[in-house]
């Protein structure tokens, strides 16, 4: 019995010893390399006045959801909407941002139809509170 048990374990033993063949390591330029950096760019005003070669990579419409496009891979999408809100006097303002997580950029048209830079953070639901290029801070909704 004890011999069956000695030769059992030496069997396994060997067979633990077997080399395997793995593929070695790639080099860095034989290695798969994202499109996308690391590090995110803060989103701009005029980033949502085009869509870059990049982005169309990954361009994506959803007419179930509120915003006009999607851009991105998971857990780094950046969206685009059109916002609507008013300024102090009651006028209806409109524009266009991209937004990533609670924060993005885009172009506001005043009730004087000048364009404006705005920059926009996510408050609520659909909410959305922004400063333009002179320091007026707005509310808006997502249309």
């Amino acid at each position: 019995m004890t011999k069956k048990l000695l030769l059992l374990t030496l069997f396994l033993f060997s067979l633990s010893c077997k080399e395997t063949h793995q593929e070695p390591l790639k080099s860095p330029e034989e290695q798969i390399q994202s499109f996308y950096a690391e590090e995110e760019d803060t989103i701009l005003p005029n980033d949502a006045e085009e869509i870059t070669e990049v982005e169309k990579k990954t361009y994506h419409i959803d007419k179930t959801h509120k915003y006009e496009y999607r851009t991105g891979r998971i857990e780094h999408y950046e969206y685009n909407y059109d916002i609507v809100g008013h300024d102090a006097e009651g006028n209806e303002i409109k524009g266009n941002i991209n937004i990533r997580n609670k924060y993005g950029a885009g172009k506001i048209v005043n009730a004087k139809g000048e364009k404006k830079d705005v920059f926009v953070q996510w408050i609520d639901y659909g909410k959305l509170i922004g400063k333009d290029q002179d320091s007026i801070t707005y509310e808006f909704v997502v249309e």
